[in-house]
């Protein structure tokens, strides 16, 4: 994974199956913020897309979502 920010964060997106409504929406955000709560979170709902600016690894994340019932992999970063 390439780290491209001065502050040690990278960019990361990830395809996410099951999102299906608002409320998906915010349960993805939650499970990512509780993980790392400086990260930017912005959901593709359409595409089942989660960008992330993060401190922490794809595979955390991915862990994370998983936890919240939703089965995730980074697609980029």
């Amino acid at each position: 994974m390439t780290i491209d920010r001065a502050d040690g964060r990278m960019d990361l997106t990830m395809k996410v199956e099951g999102m299906t409504c608002q409320g998906c929406v915010a349960a993805v955000t939650k499970a990512i913020h509780r993980l790392d709560p400086a990260a930017e979170v912005s959901v593709d709902l359409e595409r089942g897309w989660v960008a992330v600016v993060t401190a922490a690894q794809a595979l955390e994340l991915a862990q994370a979502l998983g936890r919240a019932g939703y089965d995730a992999e980074a697609i980029t970063g």
